[in-house]
């Protein structure tokens, strides 16, 4: 092999090196560029070559590597250059190579810290294209880090420095970004291109219907001619064009007025009904709404006869999960439908057909986000005994798995008294007490040995009603377990304001509505004031009701724009692959008595 490599070495040599090189001041070096030459050639002559030279021809090694996506021989190449040796141009053509590495192993924070390196101060006196090697790499990196707004700002800041594809890609990415903001950030910004970008995100939530967004976006354009989303309109929005041709005119409500379900139906057609008159009094032309009693059908068939004879171009409903289940096993649906409830999991449901509901499974799914952004990785689960409980615990081990965390164990609550035994078991309480007893047998005497829990779990993830919440809590305590953090679904927190119940649940964070964790939000201050039970657990169904109306006109929008969202009063709201609407949701803490909203973590 070397002497195959010799004649290389001999002819190609000052090509090589001329290759390698751009031509900066001295002060800041040489730029390594990737010659023709194979990863071995290269690394054959770096054993021979002077040490600025190997360091060259090793980093543009180290970059044919992991251009050919081998970024296990990458980074060992790497590793190989001493960074502070190098010159500032080498030092950031190594940090950006370590950040890109960095990420293909889904590690934003060690990319970041890469890209923190003093010489970045120099990187605008380097080649436009390292330029923007380098700034993608880091807008990467702050997306793959949640740092949302950050990871926009970086691509704006590129992308005058961008043509051709690479141009229109990093447009759509911008878009994707701010559109994924949640409104309280999509604020002014000093940076002009970027401050247009999030008003037109803005416009683009707080529009309740497709046409109301054009009649926006028309006029955002109107006074923003220059700006690159004026000029070029994202493909997302431009599909907005095509949606808001077909209007909806008239909604059929299908809901139960007796039966069992009639309570819960009661709140969601007025929830449903206060969305409706208020879009009425904000100006708006809303659909006709004809109602419908499902707990009187005949048969489904004959509901969507007479719908379709009334004109209907939307159903929302029906709420009882049989009837859900008996639409997702029919081939074709004669109108849309939004279903209330969800049929069973893992069925291929017609194409006419939406699902929405309050699934407990999105809580658990949501437990799972925020813990893994709040830096948790290892985690115990206790949820309720029964056939929730299992659904519930295999939403998070899912969500949470798949993200990379890690479930050591899980226990089903049942009975209060069996209770302090399986935290003790979750925590392995009984095996340090019985190491414990072991010693004091040995020694022949009493040890001064209080019990030790495990201290591998870094927070419990709960599933569980007030009753249980507020035993378990104080339990963890007196199991030694009363520091580990505890993330919750919202099934603890009845609504309202209960100093004395809530101190059992002292510094328990939970996902809950923005319906109950917002007073002022105009839509349920007004509902507040004609139905108080709304500002209670009840208040969850109000809000679904109202988000009903909201998504009504919007189902094609998220079914042909993937990565859109609505902000609801449920959840921010998206339509998963299978048109079941899922929700993210704030999250609160039990602090001192009262229920304290925690700072919002940008979603991934």
């Amino acid at each position: 092999m070397i002497a195959c490599l010799r004649p290389f070495s001999i002819l190609c040599l000052a090509g090589l090196l001329a290759a390698c090189g751009s031509s900066p001041s001295s002060s800041l070096g040489e730029l390594p560029r990737t010659p023709q030459a194979s990863i071995e050639q290269m690394l054959q002559q770096a054993s021979t070559s002077a040490p600025e030279q190997a360091a060259l021809l090793r980093l543009s090694a180290a970059d044919l590597a992991y251009k050919q996506q081998d970024t296990s021989r990458a980074t060992r190449i790497l590793e190989e250059v001493p960074l502070d040796a190098l010159k500032p141009a080498q030092q950031i053509f190594a940090s950006t190579l370590s950040a890109e590495l960095a990420l293909s192993r889904n590690k934003p924070k060690s990319a970041l810290k890469a890209l923190s390196h003093p010489s970045l101060d120099r990187l605008g006196e380097l080649p436009i294209e390292q330029q923007t090697r380098t700034q993608l790499a880091r807008a990467n990196a702050l997306e793959a880090d949640g740092q949302t707004l950050a990871a926009a700002r970086e691509r704006v800041f590129i992308a005058p420095l961008l043509d051709g594809n690479s141009a229109e890609a990093n447009h759509e990415i911008i878009w994707k970004l701010v559109s994924s903001l949640p409104l309280n950030q999509l604020q002014g910004d000093a940076d002009s291109d970027l401050n247009g970008w999030l008003e037109l995100a803005r416009i683009a939530k707080t529009s309740s219907t497709p046409e109301q967004q054009l009649s926006s976006i028309d006029s955002w354009r109107e006074k923003n001619p220059q700006h690159p989303a004026a000029e070029h309109l994202p493909q997302a929005l431009a599909t907005l064009k095509e949606i808001a041709s077909q209007p909806l005119q008239k909604i059929a409500l299908l809901l139960p007025q007796e039966g069992q379900l009639a309570s819960v139906s009661r709140a969601l057609r007025d929830g449903f009904m206060a969305a409706h008159y208020q879009a009425q009094q904000e100006g708006q032309n809303p659909p006709e709404i004809l109602f419908y009693d499902s707990s009187r059908l005949s048969s489904l068939d004959d509901f969507y006869r007479q719908a379709q004879a009334d004109g209907a171009q939307l159903v929302v409903g029906p709420l009882e999960k049989p009837l859900v289940k008996q639409l997702s096993e029919r081939a074709q649906l004669p109108i849309t439908t939004l279903a209330l409830n969800y049929s069973d999991a893992g069925r291929e449901a017609p194409a006419q057909l939406f699902q929405f509901g309050l699934a407990a499974e999105d809580e658990a799914r949501e437990v799972a986000r925020r813990a893994w952004a709040d830096g948790m990785r290892r985690a115990v689960a206790l949820v309720p005994r029964g056939e929730w409980g299992d659904r519930v615990l295999a939403a998070f081990q899912q969500s949470w798995q798949a993200a990379g965390g890690t479930l050591i164990a899980a226990e089903h609550v049942d009975k209060p008294v069996e209770l302090a035994q399986q935290i003790a078991d979750l925590f392995q309480l009984r095996q340090s007490e019985a190491r414990a007893k072991r010693l004091q047998n040995t020694v022949g005497g009493a040890v001064a040995a209080l019990p030790a829990r495990r201290q591998d779990v870094d927070f419990i993830f709960l599933a569980a009603t007030p009753q249980q919440a507020q035993q378990i809590k104080p339990t963890l305590a007196f199991q030694y377990a009363g520091d580990v953090p505890v993330y919750a679904t919202s099934h603890l927190y009845t609504g309202g304001n209960n100093p004395s119940q809530y101190r059992d649940l002292e510094g328990i964070r939970f996902c809950e509505t923005p319906w109950l964790l917002d007073n002022n939000d105009p839509l349920r201050q007004q509902v507040d004031n004609q139905w108080p039970q709304a500002a209670g657990s009840l208040g969850r169904l109000y809000a679904m009701g109202a988000d009903a109306f909201r998504l009504a006109p919007r189902l094609n929008q998220l079914k042909a724009l993937p990565d859109s969202q609505i902000e609801g009063l449920s959840g921010n709201l998206s339509l998963n692959p299978a048109q079941r609407v899922e929700r993210q949701l704030p999250w609160a803490e039990f602090r001192n008595g009262q229920v304290q909203r925690l700072q919002d973590v940008a979603h991934q």
